[in-house]
């Protein structure tokens, strides 16, 4: 690992979550962060993971230091947390309500450590701004999942929307993730090529879209797809933040972009059969 004092380092809330599919209701522990840092730890990478939290809440943080992920608390004033609700059981669309929010990262939250990637994860409107993104970026090359700087809260209901700042957010991110839902909402476009094409072009390197069947990366102007082939859709919450940390891994480990992609959706496969974090061997990923 060189002089590196970790190879990853996810920034995000963790997120005390409400599932509900069909009528039946869990609460469960989420955030990209949560999802991302047990797949590339899994990975054997070094991970760090900063998170803002309710002091009430840090006992969930042994969660994330059981997979060996050396985690960084911030204390906040409540909790962020999601009501998710799939009204199909056999679907993946899904209706968001917002639970409470821990609030906005500052970057004084951000540790004096050395990384060879950030991964930020934000998962609610206002939860990162884009001077953060900069100064990361300054830091380390910067991976950014789209969604929560595409929510916005109408009336009780978290809705993906457009990111009015986009242009001067993406030219701080080297690797990009949206699902289809949210690249059509940043670009205009429903065709999942054309919109990473767009995206690459405000700034980002490598863009990968995720959708119901599988994912799409776009890499050096080359188009890579694998897909996801599961027997149950038990696990669905946390698919993207899943597969993008297992992209982000392999290509760290030296793996070409369509490797690494076909490795990303087999890992997602096997996690979107049972759900929480991945749970299984990185030895157990067959690419299909």
């Amino acid at each position: 690992m060189g002089s590196w004092e970790f190879d990853v380092v996810c920034v995000g809330h963790l997120a005390v979550d409400r599932i509900v599919v069909g009528g039946e209701s869990r609460t469960s522990v989420g955030g990209a962060v949560y999802y991302g840092s047990a797949v590339l730890a899994a990975l054997g990478l070094k991970v760090g993971a900063v998170t803002r939290i309710g002091r009430s809440d840090w006992h969930r943080l042994d969660q994330l230091r059981e997979t060996g992920v050396t985690v960084f608390p911030v204390e906040a004033d409540g909790t962020s947390g999601i009501e998710n609700v799939y009204p199909d059981p056999g679907s993946d669309r899904r209706i968001c309500y917002p639970l409470g929010f821990a609030g906005t990262f500052a970057l004084e939250d951000i540790p004096d450590i050395s990384t060879r990637l950030f991964v930020v994860g934000p998962i609610m409107p206002g939860e990162v701004q884009v001077p953060l993104l900069h100064a990361l970026a300054r830091r380390a090359p910067l991976a950014l999942d789209l969604q929560g700087m595409l929510r916005q809260q109408r009336g009780q209901e978290l809705v993906i929307d457009g990111w009015p700042t986009a242009l001067e957010g993406l030219s701080a991110v080297r690797y990009l993730k949206a699902d289809d839902v949210e690249a059509c909402a940043l670009t205009g476009l429903t065709n999942i090529g054309e919109a990473a094409r767009k995206m690459a072009e405000l700034g980002p390197a490598e863009v990968m879209v995720t959708h119901k069947t599988g994912v799409l990366v776009l890499s050096e102007d080359e188009v890579h797809e694998a897909p996801f082939t599961p027997r149950s859709l038990a696990g669905r919450t946390g698919r993207g933040d899943t597969c993008f940390a297992a992209y982000l891994g392999r290509r760290l480990l030296g793996a070409p972009p369509q490797e690494a992609t076909e490795f990303a959706a087999a890992l997602t496969t096997m996690k979107l059969e049972q759900p929480g974090p991945f749970q299984g061997s990185v030895d157990d990923v067959r690419v299909r």
